[in-house]
């Protein structure tokens, strides 16, 4: 241990890190050598404390040539330690000095000789190696990072903030540190060792944990810039056949002055959409996944799978969709020259059959090639759209008769306002060229493949949406320009005389083009192919089709399988997990390659796409509709993680191109739209039934929180009012898994109506506790969860159960959502336990009285403690399942029942009993014994339905009527919605007709419904002597018989024992205690078959009846029964009968 060592204070200023490290390894006693580094985890030991902090010399233990040999380095490495006493430097020495071990971590490459950590022992790494994993990874744990590194020249376990303390575990861009406890800073330091070598208790993390790092192999990983990776790609995505074949008849259509409103719309939808893309990219560091990725960490798993689905699926059919537009042109060019192979149907299936093969192998020959082919497609695409604007220029005689006359104000005005024909529609015109701006996710759906997609995306998806607008706005207005609407495309069409009816723009240019209206065939109504006529040499434009279709297909088939893979990984939907696994150094999705590929061929064959093509544009923009919805929720949910770097976007414009979106979902085709959003909210619905067990800290989760503060805080203003009474409970369950009946019962009048808390009071040494608070907390909630109850579990520390249970009773709660009736469990072992925790328990409920709780205690005749049995969870999972439950084996520990039984809200925690079963594992189970298994039958009795039977309510005194709202509340459950209530009261025998009409009135103005009231008027009657010689017997160890001894003796007697029942005290609540014996009888009498009982609980004075004395009343009263709930409300009416 370096406890051993010398403890002078080293110099100000510098440390030599390989030093101090060579000499821990030597005083283990290992020699450095490369094998036993690999042979043992990095960092100390398990045996060695991370908590002990001692003071380590430079110079401890070793020989003195050696520390000159440093100090020589040191020097050389540089002069300036003297100077740099506020901050700190290290110098990491080259192996080949001969210094480090090989095993030495610091000096892996040759990047790693002499680099300056600076500010506490940071490296300033470049962003190429910050986002790649780089070549150089040294590894620190604890120690490494507190012992030997000084922070601002003084040795302090605090760690100075680095990067690496904020990276998940296993990140690909580095290691992920764990920084120091605040128990390692703040819990005092052990004299002594404990037993598993960690201090304090705390299982130390073992230094693999602490350096959980995880380095790649970086070397062939390709990861692609802005310009590579997402302008070209969003460019060739947008750029699609439309802009060859389509925009010049769109112009014909609407005018060169719509078309600009056209595109201009189309712009607004995807630059809202564009700049929620870049808020969302920018908010923290992104995966692969695209889209996919940025909704699901925003929005929650439920939006993000649907999307997911629908997206990948949107860009598997558009693979079809390109592939089959590249057929067609071919086809095309086939049937010009007459060399159509079968017929036009069946030659698109072949040429789209085989041309998506070679897209396939291109796509799995790696993203290198597959980015490499697209920037050859980019390149004859603006080589197509240059050769349209010479074309421009140079008008020929030859394509008069055509319509193109070059650039003339007569055909620009004249094409300047819209002209719609056959049915068309400013909106129909729309739909068809919306489509044409989509693409604009190219880039963020290979996010995982970008370098630095925080960067990358919204320069790159930004710069791509306005260039490829500026180039849609200038074809538009150059085509409106040069060619007119309607052409013939005879040379004989010439005007020789002036016309004095003609006035197109043609007329003025001397052709008469009226003969073939209003079908022509030439002319941007017309003709698809102007861009070919108009250009230079149009051979080129049919290569930038070709391009335009193949480099939109390969981006689609690329998209595809990699949101895919992202999905599957999440484990969304658990049927698709096979393809999730990645295949070579970049992690490509062959599996989900080859199924996008059936898919697309799939649609290729049925070369029909027509239907499916106005769906695909509906699943993209619901995906874009959902991106800047999850902009707008992020921003109101304000979350304190939402910070983008990126800062030009606004919620309400996101919200505005959301709706937008949907809008022009309907414009679109409103089949399409109904049927996407059927779609959407279908898969939204199946991942919300199956709650996927993933936390993203979605905007969801923080707007949920915003909503219930908000509400929270707005009904702390609202006074309490007896209409809206609900019975709030805080259940002294200990571990809720430890009395399930307790817990279910209260559920059944709690669930969606009050609160529900379980209190657990933690005793016995305070930092074992703490450490048990709060892995309780995230356990037992989620085993709260899972059992589906709706309530909340609250632990505390406390010196006993009285004080856990005050603390509870007043902090547990929030504004007005606090508990206001305490439930426990009834103590069945008090005769045999300390009666120092009787009289614990018994304060409870006068602790209770005194914050004016009402107290409700539940017994069960079996019990309601079952932590004792082993497995008790796995059992009670296996007797839900079958019916049958006698062959039920189970592990009973008999050595931890004694430690069980001693609190009602205190067992031993999950982890023990585990252990236990694993040390017993080896030893024959036995079965359980009669008890235990009526114990466990009883555990589960109010999770089934409870029949046709009754529940019987003995209102024998007024508490405000909480005894009458919990039975009734029961009923309105659909377990137990059979049960009739059957209401029991005291009276006079005299007037026993007329105290029944009285409370059958009573309770027809509450509007309770009961089947039946009887009225007991034997009440006071004197109980059997057998019961009160049983009663007599059952006390007669808990009284002081002050008579039978001197004063003194009996006063001190009562002073330390005060639990104790007086002969005075006895004589004078004997009447009360023969009427709790006579209640016991009455019980049996009438209300043995019922299901359940709740009766009025007795109330005992407070320092005038003993714990023993009341204990043994409670004892009297419900003893022999079916399950009892005896109840005290706090005297406040819980009840009106007034509107």
């Amino acid at each position: 241990m370096e406890g051993k060592q010398q403890q002078h204070q080293p110099p100000a200023g510098r440390a030599v890190m390989g030093a101090a490290s060579d000499e821990r390894r030597s005083e283990d006693g290992k020699d450095g050598a490369g094998c036993e580094t690999l042979g043992r985890p990095l960092g100390p030991t398990p045996s060695q404390s991370r908590f002990q902090v001692d003071l380590v010399a430079e110079g401890a233990g070793r020989p003195a040539e050696e520390l000159r040999k440093a100090s020589r380095e040191d020097g050389a490495a540089g002069k300036g330690s003297e100077e740099a006493k506020g901050r700190f430097r290290v110098n990491f020495v080259d192996p080949s000095a001969g210094d480090e071990s090989p095993g030495e971590p610091g000096g892996g490459s040759s990047e790693g000789g002499n680099v300056s950590f600076q500010n506490g022992g940071d490296t300033v790494m470049s962003e190429g190696s910050l986002h790649s994993g780089g070549h150089h990874h040294y590894y620190y744990d604890t120690h490494t990072n507190t012992y030997y590194l000084r922070t601002f020249g003084h040795n302090t376990m605090d760690a100075v903030p680095r990067i690496d303390y904020y990276r998940h575990t296993a990140a690909d861009l580095g290691e992920k540190l764990i920084r120091p406890s605040l128990a390692e800073l703040h819990d005092e330091l052990d004299k002594e060792p404990f037993e598993d070598g960690y201090a304090n208790g705390d299982e130390g993390t073992p230094a693999g944990e602490a350096t959980a790092s995880y380095t790649p192999d970086s070397k062939g990983v390709v990861k692609f810039g802005w310009i590579k990776g997402v302008l070209v790609r969003c460019m060739l995505n947008i750029w699609g056949v439309m802009l060859f074949i389509r925009l010049s008849w769109i112009v014909g259509q609407a005018g060169i002055g719509l078309s600009v409103v056209v595109i201009g719309m189309a712009t607004v939808v995807t630059t809202i959409t564009g700049l929620s893309t870049s808020a969302i990219a920018t908010n923290g560091f992104v995966r692969g996944g695209g889209a996919y990725y940025l909704i699901s960490r925003s929005l929650g798993p439920e939006f993000g799978g649907a999307i997911g689905l629908i997206f990948a699926f949107a860009n598997a059919v558009a693979v079809a969709m390109y592939v089959v537009g590249f057929a067609e042109t071919v086809v095309e060019l086939l049937k010009e020259n007459g060399a159509l192979m079968i017929d036009e149907m069946n030659d698109i299936r072949i040429i789209g059959a085989i041309t998506v093969v070679i897209l396939l192998g291109i796509s799995v020959a790696g993203m290198e090639w597959e980015s490499k082919a697209q920037i050859v497609l980019l390149v004859i695409l603006i080589l197509a759209i240059g050769d349209f604007v010479i074309g421009t220029f140079i008008p020929l005689d030859s394509k008069k008769p055509k319509g193109f006359f070059g650039y003339k104000a007569e055909i620009f005005m004249e094409n300047f306002g819209p002209d719609f024909r056959h049915e068309e529609t400013f909106f129909s015109v729309f739909a068809i060229f919306f489509p044409a701006a989509t693409g604009i996710l190219a880039g963020a759906n290979i996010s995982g493949d970008l370098a630095d997609p925080q960067s990358a995306i919204p320069k790159g998806t930004l710069l791509a949406i306005l260039i490829t607008t500026l180039v849609y706005v200038g074809i538009a207005v150059s085509v409106g320009s040069c060619v007119v609407r309607d052409a013939t495309g005879n040379v004989n069409d010439t005007i020789v005389t002036e016309l004095t009816n003609c006035t197109a723009a043609a007329c003025k240019l001397n052709y008469d083009f009226s003969s073939c209206q209003p079908v022509c065939q030439y002319g941007l109504m017309n003709n698809f192919q102007v861009m070919s006529m108009v250009s230079g040499f149009a051979p080129l434009i049919s290569a930038g089709i070709f391009s335009a279709t193949l480099s939109s297909a390969l981006a689609s088939l690329v998209s595809a399988p990699k949101i895919f893979q992202a999905l599957c990984k999440d484990n969304i939907y658990p049927g698709f997990q096979m393809f999730a696994r990645g295949y070579g150094k970049n992690n490509e999705p062959l599996r989900g390659y080859l199924l996008t590929f059936l898919i697309a061929l799939g649609f290729i064959l049925i070369a029909e796409l027509n239907v499916i093509a106005p769906i695909i544009s509906n699943f993209f923009l619901a995906s874009y509709a959902l991106i800047n919805f999850s902009v707008f929720h992020a921003s109101l949910a304000k979350s304190p993680g939402w910070r983008p770097a990126f800062k030009y976007y606004n919620m309400w414009i996101s919200l505005l191109g959301a709706i937008l979106c949907c809008i022009v979902m309907f414009v679109i085709n409103w089949w399409a739209a109904l049927l996407t959003y059927v779609i959407v909210l279908g898969l939204y619905i199946y991942v919300t039934y199956k709650k996927p067990d993933v936390n993203w800290g979605s905007s969801t989760q923080a707007l949920t929180y915003l909503n219930a503060l908000q509400h929270s805080i707005r009904l702390s203003g609202v006074e309490d009012h007896v209409k809206n009474f609900r019975p709030q409970c805080l259940i002294m369950t200990g571990a809720p898994s430890a009395r399930p009946a307790l817990l279910h019962l209260v559920h059944a009048f709690t669930k969606n109506v009050g609160l529900m808390i379980c209190g657990h009071v933690h005793m016995g040494p305070r930092r074992q506790a703490m450490k048990e608070l709060s892995t309780d907390l995230a356990k037992y909630q989620r085993w709260l969860i899972k059992n589906k109850m709706k309530a909340f579990y609250a632990p505390v520390h406390a010196e006993d159960l009285r004080d856990g249970g005050q603390y509870l009773m007043q902090a547990a709660g929030l504004g007005r959502m606090r508990p206001n009736t305490l439930v426990v469990g009834f103590k069945k072992n008090w005769r045999q336990s300390d009666m120092r925790d009787v009289e614990t328990y018994i304060n409870l409920f006068h602790d209770a009285f005194d914050i004016q709780y009402g107290v409700v205690v539940i017994r069960l005749k079996e019990g309601l403690d079952i932590s004792h049995l082993q497995g008790q969870e796995e059992l009670l999972s296996s007797q839900e399942k079958s019916p049958c439950t006698k062959d039920v084996i189970v592990k009973v520990d008999y050595s931890k029942k004694a430690e069980t039984d001693t609190s009602v809200a205190f067992a031993p925690s999950f982890s023990e009993r585990t252990t236990t079963s694993r040390k017993d594992s080896k030893s024959q189970p036995s079965p359980l014994n009669l008890t235990d298994q009526r114990l466990l039958d009883a555990s589960t009795q109010f999770q089934k339905k409870q029949g046709k039977s009754n529940i019987d309510v003995w209102w024998l005194f007024d508490d405000g009527g909480l005894t009458l709202l919990i039975p009734y509340l029961l009923t309105t459950k659909k377990k137990w919605k059979d049960c009739r209530i059957r209401v029991f009261i005291g009276g006079k025998i005299n007037r026993i007709d007329h105290d029944r009409r009285a409370m059958a009135t009573l309770l027809s103005k509450f509007r309770i419904d009961f089947s039946d009231i009887m009225v007991l008027g034997d009440i006071n009657t004197k109980p059997k002597k057998e019961n009160i010689a049983a009663f007599e017997e059952m006390i007669e160890p808990f009284r002081l018989h002050e008579d039978d001894k001197e004063q003194e003796v009996a006063d001190k007697m009562k002073e330390d024992e005060p639990w104790r029942i007086t002969d005075n005290e006895l004589e004078l609540y004997k009447t009360k205690t023969y009427r709790q014996i006579r209640l016991n009888e009455l019980l049996q009498e009438h209300s043995s078959t019922a299901n359940i009982i709740v009766m009025s609980l007795p109330v005992a004075r407070k320092g005038a009846v003993s714990s023993a004395l009341y204990m043994a009343w409670l004892e009297a009263l419900s003893k022999d029964l079916p399950p009892i709930l005896l109840v005290r409300g706090n005297h406040q009416s819980v009840l009106t009968f007034y509107s």
